[in-house]
């Protein structure tokens, strides 16, 4: 069971997690929390948009952009706050 994937080498604590090739690239979906405290570090990493994307326990590491991105919510710099984040990286030629 996939529970963390590396993006420029900062470790993402995952909850869901899928992957697909067919297409003939790595295509991965994952869906992580964020808590309010680590809302500004995660958001500034995401916002490079391509990152070199590991996933360790499948001994996988790629070129990766984002291609699909979404959030439960859009201001976590309220204290306390926990929101849900969704990721489908694809893979890229380099």
């Amino acid at each position: 069971m996939v529970d963390t994937i590396i993006l420029d080498g900062h470790p993402l604590a995952i909850n869901k997690y899928s992957s697909d090739t067919s297409s003939g690239f790595d295509i991965i979906s994952v869906e992580f929390s964020v808590k309010s405290e680590e809302y500004h570090q995660v958001t500034t990493l995401l916002y490079a948009g391509e990152f070199h994307v590991q996933v360790p326990v499948e001994d996988k590491a790629f070129r990766g952009k984002i291609i699909e991105y979404s959030t439960s919510i859009t201001n976590l710099y309220k204290g306390g706050q926990v929101g849900t984040f969704k990721l489908v990286l694809k893979e890229v030629e380099e």
